[in-house]
């Protein structure tokens, strides 16, 4: 299937580090896309779906777990989908992984609920959950590595920002949509069939993704740069043998970023509906608009990067989230007003960090690791710094305080400053080990 592929795209002409960078984006979107329409459906739909025998929050927080199992299964899906990739290709390994996960999610949309299957309707959505965490790790194509191989030495802020840019872009589609379902319909029609919709559209954005992205990864040039970058899949366990120091100081280096990513885009709309502060629609149309503050604040990371470096800018941002986070507290306890601006004043931060938080370490990994340990450390820092952030974060704020935000937030944001200074101390050893 790929050497057919690849027959008929001859005559495409050499692969430009700005057509890569497109293909990270659309691919990157789309994926973010599909997790993103979980996590808002977790706080508007499945607590009252799938968990109506218990309080809105601890059905939020039964919510949030599940949320949090996709990241748990990533890991297991990028060392399953290497293997395939080593076996079968390139092609078939990210046809059958995006694939996977535009059935695992369109597969929720056709869900029952508690009311009608009991216990069976949770474990299916785990089911699926789970599906999307390995089909996700799957899907890596080396576009972002190969990105970076290719970008001016003195542009590669700007082309590792590129990489990041899908997320804001997949969570104004989503947030977009939900908006548009919840103030147009119903309550009753968007619990009952409304809220399956975006569903259905991720299966239709990821095959769009997919043929966008087979364009690209299939041809012999494109081939033929990863061969020249030895970007080829390894065995987790030799990876982990081999360089497996970089993997923890990669993932802690974007601790601070990965942590106030779920602070920002799903736990603000989970307290605020549970404390009834404003009306979900309002939240909603803000954090459309933080969207778009995040697009503009990953765009600015580029020039902010190549200006002052990498590694400065991510030192500064994780300082900015700590000082964030004090504010935190404040913010979430007042009014609209000041709920509004955490979620704008982090989108912001988001933006700016998150931009830059792919790449500044995993270039530490030699050529022959480095297409499998960028695809562990993304995977690690997701776990680390993501996963459980708005359970922990909404759990512990109802019983102890919002003060459990702010410490999640130093927390992330000590982890970065640590790993960058530990990163800078070995990086001399690293290059005379290579030398």
């Amino acid at each position: 299937m790929e050497n057919d592929a690849r027959q008929q795209m001859t005559g495409h002409g050499p692969v430009a580090a700005g057509e890569i960078a497109i293909g990270v984006v659309i691919g990157r979107a789309s994926e973010y896309f599909d997790f993103f329409v979980y996590g808002l459906a977790s706080v508007l739909v499945f607590p009252a779906l799938f968990f109506p025998f218990v309080d809105s929050l601890t059905g939020t927080l039964y919510s949030f777990t599940i949320f949090a199992v996709a990241f748990i299964t990533r890991p297991f899906g990028t060392a399953l989908f290497m293997g395939i990739q080593r076996r079968w290709g390139r092609g078939t390994k990210l046809t059958l992984a995006l694939f996977l996960l535009g059935t695992a999610t369109a597969g929720i949309a056709f869900l029952p609920t508690y009311e009608s299957f009991g216990a069976l309707s949770i474990a299916l959505l785990v089911l699926f959950r789970s599906l999307q965490g390995i089909a996700f790790g799957g899907s890596w194509d080396g576009l972002p590595s190969l990105l970076a191989l290719n970008a001016p030495k003195q542009r590669r802020g700007w082309y590792a920002m590129l990489g990041q840019l899908g997320a804001p872009v997949g969570f104004l589609v989503a947030s977009a949509l939900f908006l548009f379902l919840h103030s147009t319909l119903s309550a009753e029609d968007f619990l009952g069939w409304g809220w399956r919709y975006p569903f259905f559209v991720a299966f239709a954005i990821n095959v769009v993704a997919l043929f966008a992205r087979l364009r690209l990864v299939l041809t012999e040039q494109y081939t033929k740069l990863l061969e020249e970058g030895e970007l080829e899949p390894i065995g987790t366990w030799e990876m982990l043998a081999g360089q497996g120091y970089n993997l923890f100081i990669g993932a802690f280096a974007a601790l601070a970023s990965y942590a106030l990513f779920h602070i920002v885009t799903i736990f603000p709309l989970s307290w605020i509906t549970l404390r009834a502060t404003q009306s979900i629609n309002d939240v909603l149309v803000v954090q459309v608009v933080g969207a778009f503050v995040a697009m503009a604040a990953t765009i600015a990371s580029g020039l902010i990067a190549d200006r002052i470096g990498r590694r400065t800018t991510l030192t500064a941002l994780a300082i900015l989230i700590a000082i964030f986070g004090f504010t935190a507290p404040m913010l979430l306890n007042s009014q609209a007003a000041g709920q509004d601006a955490f979620i704008l004043i982090g989108f912001a931060l988001l933006g700016l960090s998150y931009g830059q938080s792919s790449g500044t370490v995993t270039a530490n990994f030699t050529s022959r690791f480095r297409y499998t340990g960028a695809a562990l450390t993304s995977d690690l820092a997701w776990l680390l710094g993501a996963a459980f952030a708005p359970l922990v974060a909404l759990g512990l704020s109802m019983h102890f305080g919002l003060v459990a935000v702010s410490l999640y937030l130093l927390s992330g944001a000590a982890c970065t400053v640590l790993a960058l200074w530990i990163n800078r101390r070995l990086k001399p050893l690293t290059l005379r080990k290579r030398g």
